[in-house]
């Protein structure tokens, strides 16, 4: 391995360092997206892939697009870079500062959730590309009821960034569990006492009601489940407005790229859902099956699972590290920070996304081939699930950028990066559109999103090698050769295991579930095996720091 470039968070110290500060939140990650894909099987097995996911998974998208478009980036960019800081010139006044931001979110979402009621149809109008008649109205009232979730959501996501900045990472990972489980509790109820195949003209109004009142309550149980954390890490929230001079226009400066950003973001999400739900509804009248929305939601969602778990507990424990070391002008540190997080981020993510590219019919199958839901539909998942593996690595790539110039209160160059994104994402999208069989879109949709990703990636790598004086690229790219050196052994494997089940057991829950279990198993001893041989530092540290928090183990 290459020795550090320098700095306290260049070696082994520094990838330990994270490591334990995103163990917590990695264990609840994980716990969070095992009881989420439990909630989204059983979703799948309730409603099925056709018309009614479409018209549920579209309407109950809408609080997490406003609420991103409004506040989410707001939080990530802006609130906890501006709270390290303001802690950092005075403690008192950085407790008064987040008394007077938590005050000014709560007002604000107050206000997005009643306009956002208002607005349901706008929404559907956008999103809900060629959905008609009944799927229509009921993709509406969803809308319209799924809007009370911005409200939840905003307060959980702040009070998140508070705990955050405080250094106090578990239970915002931990708090979705809540919410999954209700969620969970609700489509089995939809399920058991639901008869026949429900589709949005036969929906009963106590149907809707149940989804509903699941739906919300789990997401304010979410937020309800926050508060203990919070006053146990001494926070205490007195409503109060008086900002000083200065401070909201250090907001709204900083603010208004990060707007910029999300809606720049959002207008491509707008146009590849609405492109999703329009081939949906040609492969219903073309007979080709359910080929729209919610299978590249499903596909989208086990995507995100590898990042979920590593990527985002390494995140959420660097920005307030970056942000530290950036109010410094250590700009080294910063680079050593972004590229001990990369790295490790790498061990887990580039095994995932093999394991995805060869065994997604098995995944999907075993997760979703059940209810109203057939193997084909699971296949059609599995499909646009391969082209989403492309993007695994990319993607992380790219978050963690965002989030190196969030670190250093720079909200403008990630929304000029952006227009390149968004551009790529587009094009692709409208061109598999154009041009590829109804079956195929969701497909090239995702290869649109894999491309545009990787854009982003590179990109951004090109600016913040200027801007930090070097991106520890050597260390980065020895760690990568060796990474993928050991992925080829799991690969193959992978590979193997599925062309021997299936031939010799055909397709379904039990040979998927073989074929996962060995092929998983055999795959990961395989790449652990060879990236020990190897000698790649990173999977190295992983493993001492996780058998040190075993029983029995100092």
């Amino acid at each position: 391995m290459v020795p550090p470039s320098g700095g306290d968070g260049g070696g082994k110290g520094g990838a330990s360092s994270i490591l334990k500060s995103g163990a917590v939140m990695a264990l609840g990650t994980l716990a969070s997206r095992i009881t989420g894909f439990l909630r989204t099987a059983m979703l799948v097995a309730a409603l099925g892939v056709g018309a009614l996911a479409d018209a549920y998974n579209t309407a109950n998208t809408v609080p997490f697009i406003v609420y991103d478009l409004l506040l989410g980036g707001i939080l990530t960019a802006v609130v906890v870079p501006l709270i390290v800081r303001a802690k950092e010139r005075d403690t008192a006044y950085g407790e008064r500062y987040e008394q007077r931001l938590f005050t000014l979110a709560v007002l604000a979402l107050a206000a997005m959730t009643a306009v956002a009621v208002l607005l349901g149809p706008v929404f559907i109008g956008i999103y809900g590309g060629s959905m008609h008649g009944s799927q229509r109205e009921l993709a509406v009232l969803f809308a319209r009821l799924f809007a009370v979730q911005i409200f939840f959501l905003g307060v959980s996501a702040f009070a998140g960034a508070i705990l955050n900045t405080r250094k106090r990472f578990g239970a915002p990972m931990w708090t979705p569990v809540l919410n999954n489980l209700v969620i969970i509790g609700t489509a089995a109820a939809f399920l058991l006492v639901s008869t026949g195949k429900v589709n949005p003209d036969t929906i009963a109004d106590w149907q809707i009601a149940l989804l509903a009142g699941g739906t919300i309550g789990g997401m304010a149980l979410q937020t309800v489940a926050l508060w203990p954390s919070l006053r146990g890490s001494g926070f205490r929230w007195r409503p109060r407005l008086d900002f000083q001079k200065g401070e909201i226009g250090q907001i709204g400066k900083m603010a208004v790229w990060t707007l910029a950003y999300v809606l720049i973001t959002q207008i491509g999400f707008a146009i590849t859902t609405r492109l999703a739900n329009s081939a949906g509804v040609k492969g219903r009248l073309e007979h080709l099956g359910d080929v729209g929305y919610t299978p590249y939601f499903n596909a989208y969602q086990l995507f995100q699972l590898p990042y979920a778990i590593i990527g985002v507990s390494l995140i959420t424990a660097l920005l307030p590290r970056m942000s530290e070391h950036a109010a410094g002008g250590r700009m080294r540190e910063v680079a050593d920070d972004f590229s001990n997080g990369l790295r490790l981020c790498s061990v887990v993510i580039l095994p995932a996304a093999g394991l995805m590219a060869v065994l997604a019919p098995e995944i999907t199958t075993v997760l979703f081939a059940h209810g109203a839901t057939s193997v084909a539909d699971a296949h059609v998942i599995a499909e646009v699930l391969r082209m989403f593996a492309i993007a695994l690595v990319p993607f992380a790539a790219y978050q963690l950028m965002l989030r190196v110039f969030y670190a250093m209160q720079d909200t403008r160059t990630p929304t000029f990066v952006s227009v390149a994104v968004v551009a790529t994402n587009i094009a692709c999208a409208l061109t598999a559109y154009a041009v590829l069989p109804t079956n195929k879109i969701i497909v090239g949709i995702a290869g649109g999103f894999a491309l545009a990703q990787t854009m982003g990636a590179f990109v951004g790598w090109l600016i913040l090698r200027r801007r930090l004086g070097g991106m520890d690229g050597r260390r980065v790219f020895v760690s990568y050769v060796k990474l993928v050196i050991a992925l080829w052994p799991l690969v193959g494997f992978g590979y193997a295991v599925h062309a021997i089940t299936e031939a010799v057991l055909g397709t379904g829950l039990l040979p998927g579930l073989v074929a996962l279990v060995v092929g998983g198993a055999g795959g990961g001893a395989l790449y652990l095996l060879f990236a020990k041989l190897l000698r790649v530092g990173e999977v190295q540290t992983m493993i001492s720091t996780i058998t040190r928090r075993l029983p029995g183990r100092g």
